[in-house]
């Protein structure tokens, strides 16, 4: 299916200078909706899925149906939407296209994960691929962990990249390639 024709572009949003792409028709048909996540869990090559908010949960949410691996969602949340134990809660600094920023997530929804052998695999999923900023910085910071899964340690990999669309004329791809393989169901160009 040519996805592409649903996305709407709206440039000089949220600054000037940014043309935002728009992902929302895709949640205003339940069908169109069904297939896109069926579509970006196949994918995935790893039965968890790690998404920031906010729209990267209305498709990693929707992954967890139909006859596919994905098991788990992970949330990577901004400041102070996550309740966490002592211990619980990692901060990672990203650097988006408009600054810096903090992204949070929890150990415990990690070890809510499906082990596979000695590593908790996991797909980072987001809607849009820009300049990589903030899949960089929270694979980063999800390769850095371990969990205790059943009183065994497990090292957190992040095993591929999914996003919903690619900006192909900006550098996203190329600062994410070294960390692991990246996938994305649409193309555009930011002039589009």
């Amino acid at each position: 299916m040519d996805y592409s024709k649903f996305i709407k572009f709206y440039p000089d949003f949220p600054i000037k200078g940014v043309n935002f792409v728009d992902i929302i028709p895709f949640l205003q048909d339940k069908e169109l909706f069904r297939q896109l996540c069926t579509d970006l869990a196949a994918m995935c090559d790893a039965p968890n899925v790690a998404a920031p908010e906010a729209r990267g949960f209305l498709f990693g949410a929707g992954m967890l149906y139909g006859d596919n691996p994905i098991q788990n969602l992970i949330p990577l949340r901004k400041k102070g939407k996550l309740p966490f134990a002592e211990g619980d809660l990692v901060q990672v600094e990203i650097m988006k296209e408009y600054g810096p920023d903090h992204v949070y997530f929890r150990r415990s929804d990690i070890a809510a994960s499906v082990p596979e052998g000695g590593l908790v695999e996991i797909t980072f999923f987001d809607d849009i691929l820009a300049t990589g900023g903030t899949a960089r910085g929270l694979a980063q910071g999800l390769n850095l962990q371990t969990v205790t899964i059943d009183g065994k340690p497990y090292r957190v990999k992040v095993k591929d990249f999914v996003f919903l669309v690619e900006i192909d004329d900006l550098p996203g791809r190329s600062r994410l390639e070294d960390i692991a393989p990246v996938k994305s169901l649409i193309h555009v160009k930011e002039s589009d």
